[in-house]
């Protein structure tokens, strides 16, 4: 009988992801989570299926249209793959955590779906690692978030980044002084937001508006650039909306001063992600060589009264794979999918090699036994496939065994060691001494 093959194939826009880039992804995600931990936030594991009513309450239009739906056949009722986790911060805050004293710091990691337009390279998985900070409604607050983000970037070893600032308020303020509406305000916010002046031009030319609103949204494509462009908009902007998000948002930049962090921040008065869903000041990191933000968040103050807890919110998250397409090149990126040591055991006392690898794991070494028995060269070469450092060879002679050999897989380098050097807590940087006077 013939047996056909079945195509082992993956639906396009997800991945598997192999030991190499697990742990890389792994190193990314630990670094973020420390910072984090640090500034007092707590984590929290996040469900993969969530009822479609239910999680829908947190999410706005975009992100619905991205969501996973499917028939649960034991309720009968809608399930969805999240594509985004605040929303599912907002329910457990909400249905569990609303008897908690206030403010809550939650972190969290997690992967997350959503429809895409299938192009080369895009995936349809996210790693996000974020925070949600609740029930605070301070520019404090707001800034905190900026400077962890800054701090995680830092971090993982990045020099050149910069976090931009907006504020929804000051765009919702100056389009609603329009009286724009529909499709023609749907089309003036697109132009705003990619910065293109002449198609905000030709809107304007199709309206009647007053002068004093024509030169409001001439000037928001404009409006991006350093601190100083906070001071510029006031100079342009009549309404009571938009000048109280100024001063919002020179507050956060005051206290973003006093953390240091000033070199870092650009302000984009011209953003308009986010108006459906944010309610002040928002931000994106972004760093040298990628063309995509790395984290993004902000304020979103009316999110969690969807579920029945009405209090004030802001967050962000990083996306992972972003990061880690930015990082590729980073050395300790690199030294993160690296074992330490394979043992291989030239002698016949098995309990000693056992106690070798056991005091170097107590030691923090990562260590793995080359159980299958073959020559020398074929665990090298093993080693080498596996991204381990270093072999170390347990030898044997008159059936006693005597000593060891470290051999850097690199390059086939040897040192030799008694028991008493494993023991040490430095033994990588002993044997890195000793091979380098070879």
């Amino acid at each position: 009988m013939n047996m056909t093959q079945p195509e082992i194939a993956l639906p396009r826009g997800v991945s598997d992801f192999l030991p190499d880039t697990t742990s890389k992804i792994g190193y990314i995600e630990g670094r973020i989570r420390r910072v984090f931990e640090l500034w007092g936030f707590r984590r929290v594991i996040t469900p993969k299926l969530e009822y479609e009513d239910v999680l829908s309450l947190g999410m706005g239009d975009q992100l619905k249209g991205k969501t996973y739906r499917f028939d649960d056949r034991q309720s009968g009722r809608l399930l969805a793959f999240p594509p985004d986790i605040t929303p599912q911060i907002a329910r457990i805050v909400a249905s569990r955590l609303a008897t908690w004293p206030l403010p809550h710091r939650i972190s969290y990691s997690g992967r997350v779906l959503r429809q895409t337009e299938i192009q080369a390279g895009r995936s349809r998985e996210l790693f996000q690692s974020g925070v949600e900070l609740i029930g605070l409604d301070s520019p404090e607050a707001d800034a905190e978030l900026v400077v962890m983000a800054i701090e995680v970037l830092q971090n993982l070893g990045f020099e050149k980044f910069k976090i931009d600032l907006g504020q929804v308020e000051f765009c919702r303020g100056i389009m609603a002084a329009s009286g724009l509406q529909g499709e023609t305000l749907r089309q003036l916010q697109q132009a705003v937001s990619s910065k293109d002046s002449s198609a905000v031009a030709r809107i304007l030319e199709q309206n009647q508006l007053s002068d004093a609103v024509k030169q409001e949204l001439t000037a928001l494509p404009r409006l991006f650039g350093g601190c100083e462009v906070v001071a510029e908009a006031r100079k342009l902007v009549r309404n009571e909306r938009s000048i109280a998000a100024l001063d919002n948002l020179s507050k956060v930049l005051e206290i973003l001063t006093m953390h240091g962090v000033s070199d870092y921040l650009t302000v984009d008065l011209g953003e308009t992600r986010g108006l459906d869903y944010h309610t002040g000041l928002t931000f994106e990191g972004f760093v040298q060589g990628l063309g995509e933000a790395v984290c993004s968040g902000g304020r979103y103050d009316t999110l969690t009264a969807r579920y029945g807890f009405d209090a004030p919110a802001t967050g962000f998250t990083f996306n992972v794979l972003n990061l880690l397409q930015a990082l590729q090149s980073c050395p300790d990126l690199v030294a993160s999918m690296a074992g330490d040591f394979l043992l291989f055991n030239r002698s016949h006392d098995c309990k000693v090699a056992l106690d070798v690898a056991r005091t170097l794991r107590s030691a923090g070494y990562r260590v793995a036994s080359d159980i299958i028995r073959r020559d020398f060269a074929e665990s090298l070469h093993y080693a080498a496939r596996m991204n381990i450092r270093y072999m170390l060879v347990v030898e044997e002679s008159a059936g006693v065994v005597d000593h060891y050999n470290a051999v850097r897989v690199q390059d086939g380098k040897t040192v030799p060691l008694t028991r008493e050097q494993i023991q040490m807590q430095n033994l990588v940087d002993h044997i890195e001494k000793n091979l380098g006077d070879r």
